[in-house]
């Protein structure tokens, strides 16, 4: 009789006890509990994508964290096509110019700017601590062009620094390529000249927000959104659409999957 007792008594307090599925809930890192991510990488999730944005100034017709938003939108979709990785938190203080005078973007109110160095160190950090916790890969993804050589510098020397363990980080340049330049030749395909794509808020890069994060555009602004050093305008913005954004997100994602697949697959 005691040994029965004993025997239900064990299976009420099994019972109790919390269940961790090895299937995340989610792919934001954030949004997890510690025990959900310890489940995870057991599991076979061991890649972690580090999202990259900034703050800084986008024209009078697009708000100021357009790349935090986008760099979301985009890591998601890509960790989900991926299947076994998690994202981190969005980084949003980046380099962006200087303070004194001011450069760049840091001349108009609203940009954030902090030291290179400073920027390369977070990045060491975050993926250190990745390290520790058991992810094998750690994926830098830039929605901004000016930090790219800083996170392939940070992805190679960790890389070096660890070539004894499984454990890799990657500078994936692919991701910028796509959102920009070939973003850019297949809209040159549909008919629309370099001087209207641009390189910063104008055609391309107000298409995409419109595709990922509308609410960041401001639609009676964008058709008075002319290029020049004061509006803070490359390209034109005004024929921007979603549905063309949607031909830039989909090469985004296509190719950053292709990439990563590649940069991660071992001998």
């Amino acid at each position: 009789m005691r040994t029965w007792k004993l025997f239900v008594a064990c299976g009420i307090f099994a019972a109790s006890l919390p269940v961790f599925s090895a299937t995340p809930v989610t792919v934001w890192l954030e949004q997890m509990t510690s025990p959900e991510v310890a489940a995870a990488i057991r599991a076979g999730t061991t890649t972690i994508i580090v999202p990259i944005g900034g703050t800084e100034q986008n024209g009078p017709h697009m708000a100021l964290g357009k790349h935090n938003r986008r760099v979301a939108a985009l890591a998601s979709m890509i960790a989900m096509k991926l299947g076994n990785a998690l994202v981190a938190p969005v980084i949003a203080y980046v380099p962006e110019g200087a303070l004194a005078p001011p450069t760049g973007h840091m001349r108009f109110p609203g940009t954030i700017t902090v030291p290179a160095a400073a920027y390369r160190a977070i990045l060491e950090s975050a993926a250190r601590s990745f390290k520790l916790h058991g992810f094998v890969d750690i994926v830098f993804l830039g929605d901004h062009g000016d930090y790219q050589d800083d996170n392939r510098t940070v992805a190679s020397a960790l890389s070096r620094e660890w070539a004894a363990t499984p454990v890799r980080a990657h500078a994936i340049r692919e991701y910028y390529d796509a959102a920009t330049t070939k973003f850019a030749e297949k809209l040159a395909a549909l008919g629309y000249l370099s001087a209207e794509t641009g390189r910063h808020a104008g055609l391309t890069d107000t298409a995409l927000t419109l595709a990922l994060a509308p609410g960041m555009v401001r639609s009676d602004l964008q058709r008075g959104a002319l290029p020049g050093p004061a509006s803070g305008v490359s390209g034109d913005p005004r024929r921007a659409t979603a549905e063309l954004g949607q031909v830039g997100v989909d090469a985004i994602v296509a190719q950053t999957v292709a990439a990563i697949i590649k940069a991660t697959r071992r001998p």
